[in-house]
């Protein structure tokens, strides 16, 4: 499988194939190999202190299992195997954690290759932290992915980027200093055309000086900071593009869109924002505003049909199909692994749905479709529950091409 592509490029030549019978066939074999070349490793099972003697059993059981999906989910197994010089362990970090740094030996000396795992979560689930400043915050266990309701419009990309500008700034200046850079990268896309809507942060309570809580907007524009910025060169310039395969099909963040126009024929817009390409004849573009499974369960769902429709007849065109949506990682992945298990076959090849009206699509089968995507789209991370919507919007598709043939059948057989 070649190297995914990030850079607005005409599709790779490489082939996007799920794995068959004969490679899960030859696969244990080539586990066997493994394990006997790496047999000195200490692979038995290490868990922290705090998990109970049941629950370690219960994870014991299913280690073969977890292992079985793991290598039948079409993961590049081998590479990562390739390279490592050490198991790999996990270590957990939480809240009760210590850690004597001069007690700490040096990695090297270490007869595994640690993964740090870190849970923010308090021991006690809701944690609510009073600082000296204005602002308190809340912790909620569970919400740390839902960054869209916490992170005013910054990007994983933009925090490391300026990871130590943000901690040098204190629990006072954070959120002002997140502002600060949120619309710098806003207005830097948008002096250079590009779709940069205005990101927008609730009101939400703040302490007054007399102890009252009280409601003051955020505000992310800033004249001053809007005019020094129109000469900032932004870190993450420059479209990003991601072709799976040679499916002519792509997917991008809209923000993205205008920088690849070049190299596509056709846009099916997911964002739930309307975006104007005025490079696209009308009937190549279709925007679907389509959210997230958090603030809607049924809004990916609702829209495949039509998502699904317009890919069918232009790639039945020849045309090269780029699907976005907002942050290019999350929707747009779902709604292109919809159209990939709905309208080509196992061999990645376009075919208009008729290998999946004669096939019964498998969870498994999803999996390894949604890997290989990842493979190619490599900022990829679409949550669970827009995925939950794709695989029940296939198996009801599915269900109702079994009705109608199973009816054709009896018909059939009545005449």
């Amino acid at each position: 499988m070649a190297t995914p592509t990030t850079g607005p490029s005409a599709p790779p030549a490489s082939t996007f194939t799920l794995p068959t019978s004969r490679d899960s066939e030859t696969n244990p074999n080539k586990t066997t190999e493994i394990r006997s070349t790496f047999s000195n490793w200490d692979t038995s099972l290490h868990l922290p202190s705090w998990v109970p003697n049941n629950e370690e059993a219960a994870i014991g059981d299913r280690l073969e299992e977890c292992t079985g999906l793991l290598e039948g989910c079409g993961a590049d197994i081998d590479s990562i195997v390739s390279v490592l010089k050490k198991p790999l362990r996990p270590l957990w970090i939480s809240q009760k954690t210590l850690i004597w740094l001069n007690e700490v030996p040096e990695c090297d000396s270490w007869d595994f290759t640690p993964l740090i795992l870190i849970s923010a979560s308090a021991p006690n689930g809701t944690t609510q932290q009073r600082t000296t400043s204005v602002f308190s915050w809340q912790y909620i266990a569970g919400a740390g992915d839902d960054e869209e309701s916490w992170a005013r419009g910054l990007s994983p990309k933009l925090f490391w980027d300026h990871v130590f500008d943000l901690i040098d700034s204190g629990p006072d200046l954070c959120k002002s200093k997140v502002a600060e850079i949120v619309e710098r990268e806003r207005v830097y896309h948008a002096h250079r055309g590009e779709f940069s809507p205005q990101v927008t942060v609730k009101p939400q309570k703040l302490l007054a000086s007399n102890g009252y809580a009280s409601h003051k907007e955020i505000q992310l524009t800033d004249f001053k900071t809007s005019m020094n910025s129109m000469s900032v060169r932004s870190p993450s310039a420059g479209g990003s593009l991601s072709w799976v395969g040679s499916t002519n099909v792509a997917v991008t963040s809209t923000l993205h869109v205008a920088a690849v126009s070049g190299h596509v024929d056709c846009v099916l817009n997911c964002d739930s924002k309307l975006s104007s390409f005025s490079f696209l004849p009308a009937d190549m573009y279709m925007h679907l505003p389509i959210v997230t499974s958090k603030f809607d369960r049924f809004s990916i769902i609702n829209n495949l049909p039509a998502a699904i429709s317009f890919a069918k007849s232009k790639l039945t065109q020849g045309n090269k199909l780029l699907i976005c949506c907002e942050n290019g990682e999350d929707i747009s992945i779902c709604v292109c692994l919809a159209i990939l298990t709905y309208l080509f076959d196992k061999q990645g090849s376009f075919d208009g749905g008729k290998y999946f009206m004669h096939s019964t699509i498998t969870k498994l089968e999803m999996r390894q479709r949604l890997v290989l995507i990842c493979k190619f789209a490599v900022n990829a991370r679409p949550s669970r529950g827009n995925l939950k919507q794709v695989f029940a919007f296939l198996s009801k598709e599915r269900d109702s091409v079994m009705s109608l043939e199973s009816g054709c059948q009896q018909t059939e057989e009545i005449l």
